[in-house]
């Protein structure tokens, strides 16, 4: 039994190597496997330009806080909190009683002056006479005087009496507040029947009673950092008189892509020392009333003017260790080790990224296949396939293609 272990253990060595040879020899017949095949394609050249994103939020274009220029009750509210009132419309009216009763009295000074000025001119007229008469001594020099003092005194409560009618006028002009622009009102601060303080106290102690924002067009501020700043210093200088508007293009937060487009219309004078940023603004249409004050949303600013680019599709991009690289090949279809270029990269636009260094116009980048490519092993490169145009619906007009914003 002893003897039997060892035999056996032969045998299947021997089996072994028989099989061995076997595959060995089937291997040898059908011969070593064709290089794998790669797409290859020449970068693709457009006009673009470069834009930087920023954060921002937008701004009423006119801002106003609605309070009373006259103290008094309030006796109306003519809006629906919320609503958008056009300028000139009536929005609170204030108790006109006592302020009717400040003109009457007014008026009633106005006349009783004008008399005094009436008789004043009258008795002047008669002065003047008597003291022209140089045989007659029927007045003195002094009395003249006195006569011409008053008339001048009866002329000045005149002016006075009408400043105070016409400031009772406007007293009861102010209890009627109109909107002083077209805009969105907020919610009344005060109710009807509520005494609201006004005049000249400023806005420490006048009663607020709402606060309107213009909607149309709209303001969107946002903040960058020096250095971009000096970026666009310089690209407004070569841009010479195509810088004075730049156009600018606007995501909300729920969308995909920025398709509102505005125009930049502000940079700030000052850089803060704090953080280091300045404030730019840029103008939006806002016709719909879409946007509002106060909402966010992320801005594109060109920075370069309109340029050619090289692009590759991104899926042909790859990476090693912080570096980014694309394979290359030699024109034909023999088998070939790939060549590694490092590139730099830009923007991503339509799918293509931008290749801002390292690969030129001529060169067969491989955009497809990239994970068959081993280090030191052969590759067959195959052009790629021009695209099929899509297929139109029966009856569609074609046109011009939209552009697709950058992501």
């Amino acid at each position: 039994m002893t003897n039997a272990l060892p035999r056996l253990s032969l045998v299947a060595l021997a089996l072994a190597a028989a099989l061995a040879g076997c595959s060995d020899q089937n291997q040898a017949q059908q011969g070593a496997p064709p290089p794998p095949s790669v797409t290859v394609a020449k970068p693709t050249t457009r006009t673009i330009t470069d834009y930087d994103e920023y954060v921002g939020r937008f701004a009423a274009v006119d801002l106003v806080n609605v309070y009373a220029r006259v103290s008094g009750y309030l006796d109306k509210v003519a809006f629906k909190d919320g609503e958008v009132v056009k300028q000139g419309e009536l929005l609170f009216s204030i108790d006109q009683r006592p302020f009717q009763v400040a003109l009457d009295q007014a008026q009633a000074n106005l006349e009783r002056t004008q008399a005094e000025l009436d008789f004043a001119q009258s008795d002047l007229q008669r002065a003047q006479t008597l003291i022209d008469d140089k045989t007659s001594n029927a007045i003195s020099k002094q009395a003249y005087d006195q006569r011409l003092q008053s008339e001048r005194t009866a002329r000045a409560s005149v002016a006075a009496a009408k400043a105070a009618v016409h400031a009772a006028q406007l007293d009861i002009e102010f209890t009627d507040l109109r909107s002083p622009v077209t805009g969105r009102i907020g919610d009344r601060k005060v109710s009807v029947g509520n005494l609201v303080t006004g005049g000249a106290g400023g806005a420490n102690t006048n009663t607020l009673l709402a606060t309107i924002v213009s909607l149309d067009p709209i303001y969107f501020e946002f903040t960058y950092d020096e250095a971009s700043y000096l970026r666009y210093q310089r690209m407004v200088k070569d841009m010479g008189d195509k810088a004075q508007s730049i156009p600018v293009r606007l995501q909300l937060i729920d969308e995909k892509g920025f398709t509102h487009e505005g125009m930049l219309d502000f940079v700030d004078n000052i850089i803060s020392q704090d953080t280091g940023t300045i404030r730019g603004r840029a103008t939006f249409p806002n016709p719909d009333a879409t946007f509002t004050p106060g909402m966010f949303g992320r801005i594109e600013v060109p920075s370069s003017a309109p340029h050619q680019a090289v692009l590759v599709p991104d899926v042909a991009i790859g990476t090693e260790q912080t570096r980014k690289f694309v394979y290359v090949m030699a024109p034909g279809d023999q088998p070939q080790v790939p060549t590694m270029k490092y590139v730099t990269l830009g923007r991503v636009y339509d799918g293509q990224r931008v290749i801002t260094s390292g690969l030129g116009t001529d060169d067969l980048v491989v955009v497809n296949g990239l994970i068959r490519i081993r280090p030191g092993a052969k590759v067959v490169g195959k052009a790629e396939a021009p695209a099929a145009p899509a297929a139109s619906p029966a009856g569609a007009s074609t046109g011009t293609p939209a552009k697709t914003p950058a992501n």
